[in-house]
């Protein structure tokens, strides 16, 4: 895979998660927010790592619909793994985008190692949150890879 293709993967998955955030916030819907992405709309980023390439649409796509699709499974992944006195619908709706778009990869890319997803989205936390959460992202994801990935 060359750089071109990494920043492109790189910014479908931020875009994902803005789209996800989007979506929970606003009440936009899949179709809104696929064709903000393909219009150049999502990733709003300032980071030239993002926006030097056009996004990968079908990763965008697939991590967006499968969040959407699949939320219910996925969220019960995320919720195993949380502190006990931890509900999902309590984080912060970023790191509920990230944590889903995450999960979305984890299950649906198996020819994605779980320690590349995992860091691509350690990184877009570290992008939105100075504390903690990259950690709790980290540990959240590896924990749910062992569920999502063992179905494969």
């Amino acid at each position: 895979m060359n750089d071109h293709d990494i920043a492109a993967r790189r910014a479908a998955r931020l875009g994902a998660v803005q789209a996800l955030y989007q979506m929970e916030m606003s009440g936009a819907t899949t179709a809104d927010v696929i064709g903000d992405f393909a219009a150049g709309k999502l990733p709003r980023e300032t980071e030239a790592s993002y926006t030097d390439s056009e996004g990968d649409l079908e990763l965008f796509k697939l991590l967006v619909e499968k969040a959407v699709d699949r939320q219910a499974t996925l969220d019960r992944a995320i919720a195993r793994h949380l502190g006990e006195r931890w509900r999902l619908d309590r984080l912060d709706a970023v790191a509920r985008a990230i944590l889903r778009a995450g999960a979305a990869e984890l299950e649906q890319c198996a020819d994605t190692p779980v320690a590349v997803v995992i860091n691509e989205f350690v990184e877009i936390a570290k992008s939105f949150f100075e504390g903690p959460e990259p950690g709790f992202i980290n540990a959240t994801l590896d924990a749910c890879a062992r569920d999502l990935r063992a179905s494969m």
